[in-house]
């Protein structure tokens, strides 16, 4: 069992940006493929970014592609967010996940078995 702590998250102004961070434990945590998914009040949860457990790969939403840059420090079972160009449309609430497969090419929820908890991301017009 994989567990996740989500920080970073706050209140920017459009066009700023914020790095999300994703500290993780557990035995399984740096071989397994890892996700950044949102939720913004009245959507259903949607996907973000994910990234090989390696590093080596990643895949992206079409809405954050050139803005959003996922990486990871398996050193300090890290994963990270970076945003910048924050839209409006990009507030809510981020969460990180830790996938069952090693690989980026599963981003479907259903292959998240482990979720943290979720931080806040505000951008304001």
């Amino acid at each position: 069992q994989v567990q996740l702590v989500e920080s970073g998250g706050g209140l920017v102004q459009a066009g700023g940006s914020l790095r999300l961070s994703c500290a993780a434990s557990g035995r399984t945590a740096s071989s397994s493929a890892m996700g950044w998914f949102r939720q913004s009040p009245g959507k259903e949860r949607e996907f973000v970014a994910v990234i090989s457990w390696n590093g080596g790969s990643t895949n992206y939403a079409d809405s954050v592609k050139g803005r959003f840059t996922i990486s990871r420090d398996n050193a300090k079972n890290t994963v990270y967010l970076q945003m910048n160009s924050l839209k409006p449309e990009d507030t809510a609430v981020y969460y990180c996940a830790a996938s069952i497969y090693s690989s980026h090419s599963y981003y479907a929820q259903t292959v998240f078995r482990s979720w943290g908890q979720g931080t806040q991301v505000t951008a304001s017009s």
